[in-house]
């Protein structure tokens, strides 16, 4: 028997595969404009347009671009019955990266699924910074990543930086799972490891790193509650959050490992705004001569370089 929440659940989802494909036309261009109209109460009118296109882009495989020229394009009603589908999800709040089992890192399509944080532009300019630094290193290396998650930091310096070995390191098996799908697809080379970075006894397990990158939890537990609820609710808190006691809990943990490493010559981190002079603080006290903050496009302080 289907009761309670359940019951109101699988009624409106029934309820949308029956109204949606009576309702619109399947034009693709039609279907788009209503299904934007249906996500704008929600997300408002330019948020419901990109999603909607990128509902488009997934269900039909084409770039937006073609999909925007394209004239007299139509959807089957399988696709039609997916998009409702998706769109009932959405409309709950679930992030559409998370919906559609996608998101865009670099030039890649990465599977996420709730198992994992949703990579974010801030990462990828880290990335970035890491790539340029290097990719004059003729010597090579070992780059570990501590907090993996997706896998999105090793696979994109796997694949620009190939006189380096990558590992990706998490505490997660699922999320590992995950990091090993999209290594898979996008640079098979790169190592995958389940290390509790926390247990110093663990750390044992990773090879020596020339070059240590991270972008781990880092949110004090008191500031979820005024967080959008469709981060809170759906991205992993194991990823997110530390204690309010030990903000800088990570970073200190990664300072101490790399201070003990001979091994290790840089480190690479993402911190949380208004982080950037303690997280300094943490490196100058394990030895670190070299430390640099750097901001995002925003502006913010986002960033750390520390070298010996």
């Amino acid at each position: 028997m289907v009761t309670g929440i359940h019951r109101f659940d699988l009624e409106n989802k029934l309820a949308f595969l029956f109204s949606f494909a009576a309702l619109i036309t399947t034009d693709l261009h039609q279907v788009q404009l209503a299904l934007q109209a249906q996500l704008q109460p929600r997300y408002g009118d330019r948020e419901a347009g990109l999603i909607a296109w990128m509902c488009l882009e997934k269900i039909t495989g084409s770039i937006p671009s073609q999909l925007r020229s394209e004239k007299n394009r139509t959807l089957t009603p399988p696709q039609l019955q997916q998009l409702e589908l998706w769109k009932f999800d959405l409309l709950r709040g679930r992030p559409v990266q998370y919906v559609l089992e996608e998101a865009w890192f670099q030039d890649m399509p990465l599977y996420v699924n709730e198992s994992v944080l949703i990579p974010r532009p801030e990462t990828e300019e880290l990335v970035a910074w890491i790539i340029n630094d290097l990719k004059a290193d003729v010597s090579g290396g070992i780059i570990v990543d501590i907090g993996t998650g997706s896998g999105c930091i090793p696979i994109s310096l796997a694949r620009r930086l190939n006189r380096f070995s990558c590992y990706g390191v998490d505490v997660s098996t699922a999320a590992l799972s995950v990091a090993a799908r999209n290594g898979a697809d996008f640079a098979p080379g790169v190592n995958w490891l389940q290390v509790n970075f926390l247990d110093a006894a663990a750390r044992k397990l990773l090879p020596a790193a020339k070059v240590i990158v991270s972008n781990p939890p880092y949110i004090p537990l008191s500031g979820k509650p005024l967080m959008d609820p469709h981060v809170t609710e759906h991205e992993p808190s194991l990823a997110l959050f530390v204690p309010d006691e030990d903000p800088l809990l990570f970073y200190k943990e990664i300072a101490l490992y790399a201070q003990q490493s001979a091994a290790v010559e840089l480190v690479y981190l993402e911190i949380h705004e208004g982080s950037g002079e303690a997280v300094k603080g943490c490196f100058a006290s394990a030895g670190f001569k070299h430390i640099t903050v750097r901001t995002d496009m925003q502006g913010k302080d986002r960033m750390v370089k520390a070298s010996r």
